[in-house]
């Protein structure tokens, strides 16, 4: 009892906001109010094979499964969500959507066969600049539910590009071009892969990388982000 009235105190000076609406959390809530989680704009993609995610690499690369696991639209709920996780240091979010997006796709079969997650990477000097790889704690989270081991050195940025934010859709594909580079490659040889990012536009990053790890002998590759940018 003493414990619950020391919570509620702390909580009535250091209020906790849910970090999609910034309603007060109640008790038991953790970094998004029920009200939120229960609202969110899931896309429902683990439930459709053929879905948008998917479409936007057909005839580019050759994937196993696509999906996002939320609807990104400017001024809703999720933008908020993904602001405080990427520029505000709420690395917990991350690890928290990687769970929710974990429970719906050990529904599927597919993915039941991931060996490894690769986070996209940040570059190095962006790395220090942030202090960690958002896609990273996404694809903790997501570890934990598909029981499969996230490396992160493998997959590596070697070059800085410029904030993709503004640009066309061309000029994102002109920006991401001989960005990444393979290292130790015959770890992923036969394997499934599960390539992980925040938001997903145009897919010209992830395409990039998607094309650096598919030159890998008998590499079978998936797609899994937070969001879908409409």
């Amino acid at each position: 009892m003493r414990s619950t009235y020391l919570s509620n105190f702390i909580d009535l000076l250091f209020p906790r906001l849910c970090q999609a609406c910034k309603a007060n959390l109640l008790g038991g809530e953790d970094l998004i109010c029920t009200a939120c989680l229960y609202n969110l704009p899931y896309t429902n993609f683990h439930l459709q094979t053929e879905n948008i995610v998917a479409r936007q690499f057909w005839g580019k690369v050759k994937l196993e499964y696509a999906y996002a696991l939320l609807y990104f639209e400017k001024g809703g709920k999720v933008q908020h969500l993904m602001h405080q996780f990427k520029y505000n240091g709420m690395q917990k979010i991350g690890n928290k959507l990687g769970g929710i997006a974990g429970t719906q796709l050990v529904q599927n079969k597919a993915l039941l066969t991931v060996d490894f997650i690769i986070p996209v990477p940040l570059h190095k000097s962006r790395l220090r600049e942030r202090g960690y790889n958002q896609s990273a704690n996404f694809a903790h989270g997501l570890a934990k539910a598909l029981g499969a081991t996230v490396i992160e050195q493998t997959l590596v940025r070697a070059v800085k590009t410029s904030t993709q934010t503004r640009k066309s859709r061309f000029a994102r594909f002109e920006n991401m071009q001989h960005v990444f580079e393979l290292r130790n490659p015959a770890l992923l040889e036969n394997k499934h892969i599960l390539l992980v990012d925040d938001i997903v536009t145009t897919g010209s990053t992830l395409e990039s990388c998607a094309h650096e790890l598919l030159k890998v002998p008998s590499l079978r590759l998936s797609i899994a982000t937070i969001a879908y940018a409409v």
